[in-house]
């Protein structure tokens, strides 16, 4: 079978569970929200960030896409029934990556621009320039696609959706500070403080904008090769 109708039909299989649905949707709600939150009363030192302050919260609706997406292929020996259909794994995974990546990135695009309307709306601080709005839009975009794709990886590894977010989203939101905190440099290449750096306006470390989305693609595309050998390695 050639990659588009395997495409096709993992595609499907996304749109028509709601849960997926509706992590999408929460990607975008939860940016919007929490960076207009973030909005109000800042002093307007970064006001980038300060406009897409929510990313760090949307970012647990895109890893929660990309791990169940995966993860649900593993629950009653669906990923038995699919492979039947699909016989080359690598075939069939990369159109399941592809069919997460996707919807993210246009969901992300969507997000971008709203986030940086309502922020704007709501905030009394300076705005950011246009230039620095364009980055954050697409830095925010890229940025929740590979972190949907790194979540995607890890969750081909670990088999398990519960697994994955147990893992990552208490690493995002906790252990990354701490690390951060405790280590200077090093934690400057972590996918998500790495990514992140393109939603400053300024930033003092390693990475610029680019090269930090770079390093996050890196994590992203590390963890979706894991993820393809963990299947070829692995009985159904």
């Amino acid at each position: 079978m050639s990659f588009t109708p395997v495409l096709r039909s993992e595609w499907i299989k996304i749109r028509t569970l709601p849960s997926l649905v509706g992590s999408l949707g929460a990607v975008l709600l939860a940016t919007v929200a929490f960076s207009a939150l973030g909005a109000v009363g800042t002093d307007g030192t970064d006001p980038l960030f300060s406009a897409f302050f929510g990313v760090g919260f949307g970012q647990t609706a895109a890893i929660a896409f990309g791990a169940t997406a995966v993860s649900a292929e593993f629950h009653g020996g669906a990923l038995r029934l699919t492979l039947s259909a699909v016989p080359d794994r690598g075939r069939w995974f990369a159109a399941k990556a592809t069919a997460i990546g996707v919807p993210v990135l246009a969901v992300g695009l969507l997000t971008g621009p709203l986030t940086l309307a309502v922020a704007g709306a709501v905030s009394g601080a300076t705005a950011p320039t246009w230039t620095e709005g364009l980055r954050g839009t697409l830095g925010c975009a890229l940025y929740l696609t590979l972190m949907a794709l790194f979540a995607a990886g890890v969750a081909a590894v670990l088999r398990s959706g519960v697994a994955t977010l147990s893992t990552l989203i208490p690493f995002l939101l906790i252990v990354s500070f701490v690390i951060g905190d405790m280590s200077g440099g090093v934690a400057d290449f972590l996918p998500d403080r790495a990514g992140q750096v393109a939603l400053h306006s300024s930033w003092d470390g390693t990475l610029g904008p680019w090269t930090g989305l770079a390093v996050t693609v890196l994590w992203a595309a590390a963890a979706l090769l894991a993820g393809a050998w963990s299947l070829r390695r692995r009985d159904a």
